[in-house]
């Protein structure tokens, strides 16, 4: 089960938290802190995934952004997590049409949809890129 999913800009500032588990601010805050540390310190030719507490952390980057996820420590599949993190991105790029930072930072609340339409309570539950996106495309069109 996926406990929280992160994105995080290579300065080490968090762009966008979603958090499945309880954790106080200053919980969240120190544990944001000790992953930044330790995937940015990472270079490219070391795996992607590592225990930090009582997580199995898996994370990609891309261009400027790290992508990371938590999962509980007795999660057997970290590949599909793995590929998970890049269908999150291929959906947002195909949104956002070739997303980056900016994107992410000034349309947080849709950034925040399109996670909770593929992620319910620490669980995946749909992956189609185009029934993630068709409610967005629905209120994009009644805004207009």
């Amino acid at each position: 089960m996926i406990q929280f999913i992160l994105m995080v800009n290579k300065q080490g500032q968090t762009r966008l938290a979603q958090y499945y588990n309880s954790l106080s601010v200053q919980e969240r805050t120190t544990l944001e802190g000790e992953l930044v540390r330790k995937c940015l310190s990472r270079n490219n030719t070391q795996c992607s995934f590592i225990d930090h507490r009582n997580y199995k952390v898996i994370y990609r980057r891309y261009a400027s952004l790290y992508f990371i996820v938590g999962l509980d420590p007795e999660e057997e599949n970290e590949l599909a997590y793995f590929e998970f993190i890049h269908t999150l991105v291929e959906t947002l790029d195909r949104y956002f049409e070739n997303v980056c930072e900016l994107d992410i930072m000034l349309n947080i609340q849709k950034a925040h949809y399109i996670l909770e339409e593929m992620v319910m309570n620490g669980q995946i539950v749909e992956t189609n890129k185009a029934l993630i996106l068709a409610p967005l495309h629905v209120l994009d069109k009644q805004t207009d």
